[in-house]
């Protein structure tokens, strides 16, 4: 029984990790071909130098964007080994063949006639797109393979690598464009980070509940008992009288804490309550089933 739930849920992982990688990349490509290009917003990556050359000289975008994924991508097999081959090989084929689409699609790039509208458009379906991506560990490749082959060799941040690269790009582009292109592109560069930040945690902030009170025991049985959740107890010293006594931290969903609240001061309305929002959880209770039996006996003793 517990192998065939198993691979029920490892055949579910990867569906949902297709399905990620699949809409991750056609947004991505749509924001590229419905706001990037039409309005000439700099971006960085392999996606800014393949606008930049067709500009310059005409070369299909996508095409081009697809030749250097693959060389990229093989370089990047050889360096970095058949698992990350496998990881990135379907976003490095998947968004220029998409892109290549989108781009033959009648009025796509009419959306909108006002560049800053289309910044504020690109930044957002960017950062959405490249959140789904990051989520399941896939990218759309491109220069996120540079970046993680000089990170072998030199232990360099990838973080930093990654601005890095965006710099470099948008910086040879700001010689042959207006300066008008280069502050959409940082209007869109920030929005995409923003917004790929919620992204990244949604689904997954909690909200961390740390309670002082002599009354903690009440309040773990009352916790586990009533919210169905689980607690940490941790030896604390009060600093006014030092006593020694036990806090209880709690993770619970944001739409339960009006709950936990309420419990709490019925049992003692001069608690001490901190309460600190978290970007994610794994573990026991969240990622992984809950010991049933555990529970049953923690709220009988």
């Amino acid at each position: 029984m517990g192998d065939s739930m198993k691979g029920s849920k490892n055949i579910w992982n990867i569906i949902k990790t297709s399905i990620s990688i699949v809409i991750g990349n056609l947004l991505f490509a749509f924001a590229v071909a419905a706001f990037v290009m039409p309005h000439n917003i700099l971006l960085g990556g392999i996606t800014g130098i393949g606008i930049f050359l067709n500009s310059a000289f005409g070369i299909d975008t996508a095409l081009l964007i697809l030749i250097l994924n693959v060389l990229l991508l093989m370089i990047g097999g050889i360096i970095l080994g058949r698992k990350f081959f496998l990881s990135t090989v379907a976003g490095s084929l998947l968004y220029p063949i998409f892109l290549s689409f989108l781009e033959r699609v009648d009025g796509i790039d009419a959306l909108t006639d006002n560049s800053l509208l289309a910044a504020l458009f690109a930044g957002a379906v960017l950062g959405i797109a490249i959140g789904m991506l990051m989520r399941v560990g896939s990218s759309s490749g491109g220069t996120d393979i540079i970046n993680l082959i000089i990170n072998k060799y030199t232990h360099i941040s990838i973080a930093v690598l990654v601005y890095a690269s965006d710099f470099i790009v948008i910086g040879f582009q700001v010689v042959f464009t207006k300066p008008e292109q280069l502050l959409l592109g940082i209007i869109t560069l920030v929005l995409e980070a923003l917004v790929l930040d919620k992204v990244m945690i949604i689904g997954k902030s909690q909200i961390q509940v740390f309670v002082v009170s002599a009354k903690y025991d009440e309040i773990r049985k009352k916790i586990i008992e009533e919210l169905n959740a689980g607690v940490t107890l941790s030896m604390i010293e009060t600093g006014l009288f030092q006593n020694k006594q036990k806090g209880v931290m709690c993770i619970i969903h944001p739409r339960k804490l009006y709950d936990l609240n309420e419990l709490i001061y019925q049992i003692d309305p001069d608690a001490f309550i901190t309460i600190t929002k978290i970007k994610e959880v794994h573990g026991q209770g969240f990622t992984k089933e809950r010991i049933q039996e555990s529970l049953n006996n923690q709220a009988e003793s």
